[in-house]
C-alpha cells in the first residue's frame, strides 16, 4: 500500500523538510562541527521552534494528535515551510486528531451541475476545465475538448491528468516541459492526500501509478506539496503545434472538491491565433460530449 498511515506521513514529511533546510539557511551556527547530513538536526529544529528536543522528536515520529496550532505554527516557521507545506502540515495534524476513526471510503465520481457546464460552454476563447482533487478531468468546454483531446480519448474513465502524465507515452510530447509537469502533478496529489487521507479513489490512483511508474514513485517519496492557483503552461498540440497559456484556478464553493481552471493566451500572440483556429473547428467538427470526461455514478 503506497498511501500509508498518518504517523508515517507525518514522520516522512517532517524528515524531508528538515533535510532540505541547511544550517546556513536556518541561521544555525556550526562552530566548526562536522556533519553527516546537510540538513538540520532534530535538536536544531526544536531550538528554532522553541520546543524541547524530546517533544519535537515525538512529533516528528508521527504523533501530531496533541499538537496545538501554536506548536504547528512554530514548526512551520522553524522549517521555513511555504504556504502549501504549512497547509499540508495542518492537514496532517487534523487527520491525526479526528481522522483515525473515519473509515476508508470509495468516493463517487464527481459530476458537474448543468449550470457549471453552461458556464464552461460560454467561455469560447479560453480553455476551461473542471477537475477534482485526484485530477480527474470532470468537465471541459468545447475548446478544452480540442486542446486536451489526447487526455480525453484514453480508454480509462474518468479521464485523469495524472494517469495521462505518467502512463501515456504521448504525454512527453504533449508537455514540452514534462519533468516540471510531472513534479507539479505529484505535488498536487500529495497535497490532496493530506487534505483527504481517507479518499479511496485517490488511494487507488496513487497505488496504480506507483505500481506502474518509477518516475511517479520517485516523486511521491519526496513528499513535496504545492498550491495550484496560477501560472503558465506549455503544450504541444498534435495539430496546431506549440501553445503557451496562462492559467488561473478557483474552487467551486457550491461543489466541494471541484476546481475550475481557465487557460488563456496573450492577446495578439500566435497561441491566440491557434486557439481561434481550434475554436472554429470545434464549432463544426466536435460533437458535444459533456458527460465523456467523468465516470457515471
Amino acid at each position: 500500500m503506497v498511501v500509508v498511515d498518518n504517523r508515517t506521513e507525518v514522520r516522512e514529511f517532517l524528515t524531508t523538510r528538515r533535510a532540505k533546510l541547511t544550517p546556513d539557511q536556518a541561521g544555525v551556527p556550526l562552530y566548526g562541527q562536522r556533519r553527516r547530513v546537510p540538513g538540520l538536526r532534530r535538536e536544531e529544529v526544536a531550538q528554532l521552534a522553541g520546543l524541547s528536543t524530546d517533544y519535537y522528536t515525538r512529533l516528528e515520529k508521527g504523533n501530531l494528535r496533541g499538537a496545538s496550532d501554536g506548536v504547528l505554527e512554530a514548526i512551520a516557521r522553524a522549517l521555513q515551510l511555504d504556504d502549501a507545506e504549512r497547509a499540508h502540515l495542518f492537514d496532517l495534524a487534523r487527520a491525526a486528531r479526528d481522522g483515525a476513526r473515519e473509515p476508508r471510503r470509495r468516493a463517487r465520481a464527481a459530476q458537474v451541475r448543468p449550470s457549471i457546464q453552461h458556464m464552461l460552454d460560454a467561455m469560447t476563447t479560453a480553455v476551461a476545465t473542471v477537475c477534482n482533487g485526484r485530477l480527474d478531468l470532470v468537465a471541459v468546454n468545447p475548446l478544452g475538448q480540442a486542446v486536451f483531446a489526447s487526455v480525453l480519448d484514453a480508454p480509462e474513465r474518468p479521464a485523469n491528468m495524472a494517469r495521462f502524465c505518467f502512463l501515456d507515452p504521448r504525454a512527453e510530447e504533449f508537455y514540452p516541459d514534462w519533468k516540471a509537469i510531472a513534479d507539479a502533478t505529484v505535488a498536487l496529489l500529495r497535497t490532496e492526500a493530506g487534505r483527504d487521507p481517507y479518499n479511496r479513489a485517490l488511494t487507488d490512483l496513487v497505488g496504480e501509478l506507483a505500481t506502474r511508474s518509477e518516475a511517479f514513485r520517485t516523486r511521491w517519496a519526496s513528499h513535496d506539496v504545492r498550491l495550484h492557483l496560477t501560472g503558465a503552461k506549455h503544450f504541444r498540440h498534435p495539430v496546431v503545434g506549440d501553445l503557451s497559456l496562462v492559467f488561473n484556478t478557483m474552487a467551486l464553493p457550491a461543489d466541494p472538491g471541484l476546481t475550475l481552471a481557465a487557460y488563456t493566451a496573450e492577446p495578439g500572440s500566435a497561441t491566440e491565433e491557434k486557439l481561434a483556429l481550434l475554436a472554429s473547428w470545434t464549432a463544426t467538427d466536435l460533437p458535444a460530449q459533456h458527460d465523456a470526461p467523468a465516470e457515471k455514478a
